[in-house]
C-alpha cells in the first residue's frame, strides 16, 4: 500500500476514535456513568467547565454533584472539526447542546402547574487539546465556550407512563440492549 493511503487510513482512523471517544463522553454524563467518562480524558488531563477548573477527579465530583437532582440528560453533538497538529496531538471543536430536566424547587413551585418541569439548556462548543498516549486518543484539556444558556419552564415534561424514558444509572435501556448485542464491551 502506498504511503499517501496508509497516512490517510491512519487519519480517517483517527478521526473515528476521537468521534467515538466525544460521544462515550455525552453518554457518560447523560446516563451519569462516570467511569466511562474517565475513558475519555487522559488522567492528568484539565477542564475548563464555566463553573469547574480543574482536574478530571475534581471534574467527576463537580457532574456527579451538578446532575444529582437531575431527572434526565441530553447532549447532543454537532459540527466536529479535527484539525492536527502533529501525529499524536489534534485540536477538535466540537458544537454541542445539553439539555437537562430537574422537579422544581419548592420556590418554583407556586408558579408552575402539576407535571411541569425546570429545564436548563446550553449551546456551545468543546475546545479539546486530543493527544493519542500509549495507543489511545484522549482529552488532554478541554475548555467549554458558551454561546447560549438558559432556563425555562417545561410544561408536562414530567415523566408519564405511555413512554420508554431514560434514567441516568443501570435500569436505561441501553444497558439491557448492550448486554444483548455486544455482550457488555465498551
Amino acid at each position: 500500500m502506498p504511503e499517501i493511503a496508509r497516512h490517510t487510513l491512519q487519519r480517517l482512523a483517527d478521526r473515528a476514535e476521537i468521534q467515538d471517544a466525544l460521544c462515550r463522553y455525552a453518554r457518560a454524563v447523560d446516563r451519569g456513568d462516570w467511569d466511562l467518562l474517565r475513558t475519555t480524558y487522559h488522567p492528568d488531563a484539565y477542564d475548563d467547565h464555566f463553573d469547574y477548573k480543574g482536574d478530571l477527579e475534581g471534574l467527576v465530583k463537580f457532574l456527579d454533584e451538578r446532575f444529582a437532582s437531575t431527572d434526565n440528560s441530553t447532549h447532543f453533538l454537532g459540527n466536529c472539526l479535527i484539525e492536527f497538529g502533529g501525529i499524536d496531538v489534534a485540536l477538535v471543536e466540537t458544537y454541542f447542546a445539553s439539555r437537562r430536566l430537574r422537579s422544581p424547587s419548592s420556590d418554583e413551585m407556586n408558579a408552575l402547574q402539576p407535571g411541569d418541569m425546570i429545564c436548563r439548556q446550553a449551546w456551545g462548543r468543546y475546545l479539546d487539546r486530543f493527544e493519542r498516549r500509549n495507543g489511545d486518543w484522549r482529552v488532554a484539556r478541554r475548555v467549554v465556550a458558551l454561546e447560549s444558556r438558559f432556563t425555562s419552564v417545561a410544561k408536562q415534561g414530567a415523566r408519564d407512563s405511555r413512554s420508554t424514558w431514560g434514567a441516568r444509572d443501570g435500569s436505561d435501556l441501553l444497558h439491557a440492549m448492550r448486554a444483548e448485542i455486544v455482550g457488555g464491551k465498551s
